[in-house]
């Protein structure tokens, strides 16, 4: 791949506030270069006193890591641990039994609050209720829940006892489910009768029910089905139990299965744009260490934070800031069971203020949907609330373009609060390239340098490592704890997949472009490298295009990708939604006018779009990510043949045939 050209360069820094840098974890620059000094000079002895310093393990490792079989890395092997142990059993013996482990609000505002005792009693007693149905270690779990305490108890019992979950996002469709139902091979399914969302409630037991009917699921032996609403659902006898059955009579005590740092602690499936479902194994060892790391380091907790991760438990991000991270470290942090905007677009900035969070870990898609909210009705406008405990913010799920940044940081954080954008991905586990907030200078838009110990770099086609100013594909060069450790029952998928042939199978594969700053050496993420466009041999990252559309005022969201073109080779086709109602006819024409104009203005000539559609909105899924392949079916006039079950607006697309 040539060097993608970055035409424009970011000169905001913001350096960290003095107070928060003084009581940081990791404290100033010099400490953050001593740490990745120590892992560059004992890459090895690094990782274990800090697997030593921080997991309980029940047996000692005494080999670090195995490079054997690479790409098949193995982390602290002859090491074993309980997961759940040290999530729960932990923070019994240290002082937090009575501290608050949830505090949970309900689609409805109804607010539940769970201590670390009374956590672990709910896990041991469903742990124990699943042993009694004859689940056991190495078995795999299907987890179909709404967000809910229930989903987590549901994920920690599993690792309890051994069992490997996939936790299947709600919002999937029934076939989605069915595929990995049967591609991890499991023996037993945990759902609810409905989920509540914006006031709405959506069947989740009769698609479970749909997606096993659809057959090859011939493993599955018990469906556990908690009652969310009371709604009416089908049971099938011998099959079918309620969680409060299950639950019934169980001690409040289990002993944990002890595991090899090794076992899979779950199988997370991404969707590839074709074929079936890539399932992301993760290990149980690896993964805890570096949730617990990036929990201490990235977002700098301390004993009294309130940390508010709004991800799902469908997501990576769920499994390990929601699930495991904060729990591991002993954290009170919000569950949230709703959407953003009900009952209003001030949700998210009341609930801050009503729980006095401290710690606010979100999607641009949320601030950008949020900023179209807060312009259009002053009444949500977050100046309005009460974020005054807020210290610190997050970003999470693609690249967050530098106006959107700045609104964060203005109308969230008042100017005080560091935002962490953490560049990560379901392969890696947890955080690759974040700020720190005590120690980083900020740039809006740059996920700015490696945490310790990860060692990326940006190279061309060949694996050559390209100088600082010149994009590239990104890439790590050194295994580290918490990665992927194979594809699920495909491990030839693995190695093409995340360690090409081209690469020597040495480099671990990201799938992004990136570009280093040249004085500071400080990564932007330019998108994925298929959503780089080929402009009459000019190279484009679309995140600087998309960036671009969104500073201009008009413009709350915005989404490009290429398309084929006779003259240029491909040219520029951009999905638009305003601050204000979709514009038609003349006017439509003389607004795509102007955001043309003002990106060759931002960017250059180059990077004008030839095309402008605008919607109401763009194709999301229910987690709030935006279904590029189905914006690239569009641009090209194609005739969608694809699953749009888990699209949150199908009505949208039609809107967005339209050229300007």
């Amino acid at each position: 791949m040539s060097e993608i050209e970055s035409a424009k360069q970011e000169t905001r820094i913001f350096n960290p506030p003095a107070e928060f840098a003084k009581n940081a974890t990791i404290s100033g620059m010099q400490a953050y270069q001593a740490l990745r000094a120590e892992a560059e000079r004992d890459y090895e002895g690094f990782w274990a006193r800090l697997a030593r310093e921080n997991i309980e393990w029940h047996k000692p490792f005494t080999t670090t890591l195995n490079e054997t079989e690479a790409p098949f890395y193995k982390w602290f092997e002859d090491g074993q641990l309980n997961v759940s142990y040290n999530c729960l059993d932990r923070n019994l013996k240290n002082g937090n039994a009575a501290k608050t482990a949830i505090i949970f609000e309900a689609d409805d505002g109804k607010v539940t609050k769970l201590t670390y005792q009374e956590l672990h009693g709910r896990v041991c007693q469903f742990a124990n209720g699943l042993k009694a149905l004859g689940i056991k270690k190495g078995d795999r779990v299907v987890i179909y829940m709404p967000m809910s305490i229930e989903g987590v108890v549901a994920m920690q019992a599993c690792a309890r006892i051994g069992a490997t979950h996939s936790v299947v996002f709600g919002g999937f469709s029934a076939k989605s489910l069915q595929e990995r139902i049967i591609d991890a091979g499991a023996v037993a399914l945990i759902t609810a009768d409905e989920q509540v969302r914006g006031g709405k409630q959506l069947p989740l037991k009769a698609i479970a029910d749909e997606a096993i009917d659809m057959g090859g699921c011939e493993a599955l032996k018990s469906v556990i089905v908690y009652k969310r609403t009371g709604g009416n659902v089908k049971f099938v006898e011998g099959r079918d139990l309620w969680m409060e059955d299950v639950v019934a009579n169980q001690p409040d005590q289990c002993e944990p299965e002890w595991v090899d740092a090794e076992h899979p602690l779950f199988i997370l499936y991404t969707s590839g744009s074709t074929g079936k479902p890539k399932g992301v194994q993760h290990s149980s060892a690896g993964y805890l260490l570096w949730t617990m790391l990036t929990m201490k380091w990235t977002f700098d907790l301390k004993p009294n934070d309130i940390f508010w991760c709004t991800a799902d438990i469908g997501w990576v991000t769920g499994h390990s800031y929601i699930t495991y991270g904060p729990l591991a470290v002993g954290a009170t942090e919000i569950v949230f069971e709703g959407v953003p905007t009900y009952p209003n677009a001030g949700r998210f900035w009341d609930m801050i203020a009503r729980h006095k969070a401290t710690i606010f870990y979100t999607a641009p898609t949320a601030i950008r949907s949020l900023i179209k909210a807060a312009d259009a009705d002053e009444k949500v406008h977050p100046k309005n609330y009460d974020l005054s405990s807020l210290r610190l913010l997050g970003s999470v799920g693609e690249p967050i373009n530098p106006e959107a940044w700045m609104w964060y940081y203005r109308n969230i954080g008042r100017e005080r609060c560091p935002i962490v954008d953490t560049f990560w991905q379901t392969e890696t586990g947890g955080h690759m390239i974040t700020p720190l907030p005590g120690a980083t200078p900020l740039v809006p838009g740059s996920c700015t340098l490696p945490l310790p110990g990860i060692m990326a770099a940006v190279v061309d086609e060949t694996g050559q490592d390209l100088p600082n100013g010149q994009g590239g594909i990104l890439v790590v060069k050194r295994p580290w704890p918490s990665m992927i450790r194979t594809i699920w029952g495909d491990p030839e998928r693995f190695k093409k997949s995340y360690f090409p042939d081209e690469f020597g199978n040495k480099l671990y594969l990201a799938g992004d472009g990136a570009i280093r700053n040249e004085q500071t050496g400080y990564f932007t993420i330019t998108g994925r490298i298929d959503d780089v466009l080929n402009v009459s041999g000019h190279r484009m990252g679309t995140m600087e295009i998309e960036s671009a559309l969104v500073a201009n005022p008009l413009v709350a969201e915005a989404a490009v990708v290429g398309k084929p073109d006779e003259t240029t080779g491909e040219s520029i086709c951009a999905f638009v939604v305003l601050k204000r109602s979709r514009p038609t006819g003349d006017e439509a024409k003389q607004i795509a006018k102007e955001l043309r104009d003002w990106v060759g203005k931002e960017i250059g000539p180059i990077a004008k779009p030839k095309e402008i559609r605008f919607g109401d909105n763009l194709p999301k899924t229910r987690s709030g990510k935006i279904m590029r392949r189905l914006l690239r079916v569009l641009a090209k006039g194609e005739e969608i043949t694809q699953d749009v079950s888990t699209l949150e607006n199908p009505a949208i697309l039609d809107q967005l045939k339209q050229a300007q």
